[in-house]
This record gives C-alpha cells, structure tokens and sequence, in this order.
C-alpha cells in the first residue's frame, strides 16, 4: 500500500472512530444536533483529506503554470465541499455550527494529536 494511503487509512478511521463515539454520546446525552454536527464535520473533514491526498500525484511533472491551475481548482472544489454542512448547519439548522466547526478539523485535530503524543513520548523515554 501507498505511504499516502496508510497515512490516510490510519488517520481518518481515527477521526471517524472519535466521531461517532464523541457524537453518539451527545445524540444519547439529549443534544442530537451538536452529535449529528460532529459526525458530518467529521466526514467531509475526511472526504476533504483523501481528496487533498489525491490530488497530489496530479501536480508532479507539470509546468508551473499548469500545476498552479491543478491546484486551484481542487482547491475550490475542496473548500466547496468543507461548505456543504456549515452551509447546512447555519442556513437549514439541521446541524449545531460550533459542532460542525470542530468536526471539518476532526482530521488534522487527530493528525497534530498523534504528534504531540509521539513527541511527548520521545521526550520522557529519553529522560529516563
């Protein structure tokens, strides 16, 4: 498997998996707003990440000028789709916003979180 898809496979099946139990809980908790937010935050979050990942090998071996445009447009197209359901959430109230907000970061949340742990980690076993 491709060194992109493994990160892509590890990280957001953590941010799903964070999702839906942070998400469940509030939905049982008797705020199914704020769980369906996080939960479809999550998910273009995600959708987002691997359209990103892809999007990647379509830049290489181009000219600058071509390469520019690639990235423009998938750039719009992501952002687009990050806009879907804080559209949704703000226009339609079918989502809680600030939910919604921390969920389209659920990705690099849990990506920065792995980080810091792995740093930490590092850190105290080198100290003992």
């Amino acid at each position: 498997m491709a060194p992109h898809r493994e990160a892509l496979k590890r990280y957001c099946s953590r941010a799903m998996a964070f999702a839906i139990f942070i998400g469940a809980a509030l939905i049982l908790g008797g705020l199914p707003a704020w769980g369906k937010g996080l939960i479809a935050g999550t998910l273009f979050s995600i959708l987002n990440f691997i359209l990103m990942a892809e999007a990647l090998p379509h830049r290489i071996g181009k000219s600058q000028r071509r390469a520019a445009a690639v990235s423009l447009g998938w750039i719009l197209l992501r952002f687009s789709l990050m806009a879907v359901p804080m559209i949704l959430s703000l226009g339609y109230h079918l989502f809680h916003p600030a939910t919604t907000a921390v969920g389209l970061f659920s990705v690099q949340a849990v990506i920065f979180a792995e980080h810091l742990l792995s740093s930490i980690t590092s850190s105290s076993a080198g100290s003992a």
